[in-house]
């Protein structure tokens, strides 16, 4: 995002709308990593149009998520892990940073299976053989490149994810069943439902973008010469303004190509009886009527872009959530040598998450489970961050208003409705 100061001088609304984005876009479009594209592709196989109420409801609800820990990480000048360590016990904030970097590592390697099998799409080559070379290619990208280079190209990459927009169109599906189901929300107590349900709020609402968005507000605030906390700490009106439009932007173009992954499976995979996605082939499947027997290219395109702006962010945010807790330097600005721990953790994260695709786990399945973890560690997270939004000690008088509380509140108690609710009714057979 650029200066606060330089958005307001912008006589063109739309250079002064594309000048607010930044961070809030990053994050929002990592959301669509290829956990999330294999979630909602079998979402919609599974529940057909019954899911796509799910896109119109989170999009409220992560927007005021991910803005309060934007605002968390521009008023404090720190990180949530960091700001976490001050405000609650050790023996609170390290179970849940450690359970975010297991949750992440496991992340990181279904992603990068999904990766592998869109590679493998477009080369003969078997996919075990391209996962090491492809975390090799994101290592040295993390490790070589500035944050600058690293978040322009992340933001080039998410176009790739709007492949799934003109599928959906050109599968034809009925507009008035699509109207009904997307603003008349479908709830069924079954297992399945419930359970995919919880998995599309796991990976939706999920725990890696709250760390990561605190963090990149830091960062870009470090790139523009606030290196210290005493200079970062405090954030104007119109810097918070900003922040919002920032947030809603990538909350926005996440939740619109998940409306329409969700739309394009559901009319072509449902609607032909295929309701479990095996492999990256049958998720391919739905781009068929938009791109024939190119929907494989076009599929792999859009998993493997999603995936190299993903990956860095899912273990870059684990890595900093670490460092904060143990007061280690980090930052992806910062060189290898200064921030040895840092860096240790990332690619330690990518090693073991490597070592997860030789374990012969089916990687559509393993990318929806990722998401469930993600629905059951997400709910108390989110008690912690609306605890610390609502202190005075820590956010001075940039506490949560009462709509922004309302709406926080509810998406924890939502989350956590979900999981116990699917814990019951698998109990109950």
């Amino acid at each position: 995002m650029t200066n606060p100061a330089a958005i307001k001088r912008e006589p063109n609304p739309l250079k002064r709308f594309l000048k607010m984005l930044g961070p809030g876009l990053i994050t929002g479009a990592s959301d669509d990593d290829p956990s999330g594209i294999g979630t909602y592709a079998q979402a919609g196989a599974a529940i057909g149009f019954a899911g796509l109420w799910t896109a119109l409801f989170t999009f409220p609800i992560s927007t005021v998520v991910q803005y309060i820990c934007a605002k968390v990480g521009l008023v404090t000048g720190r990180g949530l892990a960091g700001v976490l360590r001050e405000r609650f016990p050790r023996a609170v904030v390290v179970p849940a940073v450690i359970a975010l970097a297991i949750a992440n590592t496991i992340n990181v390697g279904v992603d990068i299976g999904a990766m592998a099998a869109g590679v493998n799409m477009l080369v003969p080559v078997p996919p075990t053989l391209i996962v090491v070379p492809v975390t090799v290619v994101i290592l040295v990208v993390l490790v070589v490149g500035s944050y600058e280079i690293i978040s322009r190209v992340f933001r080039w990459l998410t176009l790739a994810l709007l492949a799934y927009v003109g599928a959906a169109f050109f599968a034809r599906p009925d507009l008035g069943e699509v109207i009904r189901a997307t603003l008349l929300p479908t709830i069924r107590l079954e297992p399945t439902f419930v359970l995919t349900i919880q998995a599309i709020l796991g990976t939706t609402i999920s725990p890696y973008l709250f760390f990561f968005q605190a963090e990149d507000e830091v960062e870009t605030q470090i790139s523009i010469g606030r290196r210290s906390i005493r200079q970062r700490k405090g954030a104007t009106k119109d810097e918070l303004v900003f922040a919002g439009w920032d947030v809603a932007a990538g909350i926005g173009f996440s939740n619109v190509v998940m409306f329409f992954v969700i739309l394009a499976t559901a009319a072509t995979l449902h609607a032909s009886g295929t309701t479990h996605v095996e492999s990256a082939a049958d998720a391919a499947r739905a781009l068929q009527p938009l791109a024939g027997d190119a929907s494989g290219v076009l599929f792999a395109i859009g998993i493997i872009g999603s995936g190299f702006l993903a990956v860095p962010i899912l273990a870059a945010s684990a890595s900093y959530a670490l460092a904060e807790v143990f007061r280690w330097k980090r930052g992806l600005d910062e060189k290898p040598y200064r921030a040895k721990r840092f860096y240790v953790v990332i690619a330690a994260s990518m090693g073991v998450g490597v070592l997860v695709n030789f374990l012969g786990i089916n990687p559509i399945d393993a990318l929806f489970w990722t998401a469930v973890i993600n629905g059951f560690l997400a709910p108390p997270l989110l008690v912690l961050i609306m605890l610390i939004a609502n202190d005075r000690r820590v956010m001075g008088g940039r506490t949560n208003g009462p709509l922004t509380n309302a709406i926080g509140w509810l998406t924890a108690a939502a989350m956590a409705i979900a999981a116990v609710a699917w814990i019951v009714l698998s109990l109950a057979g």
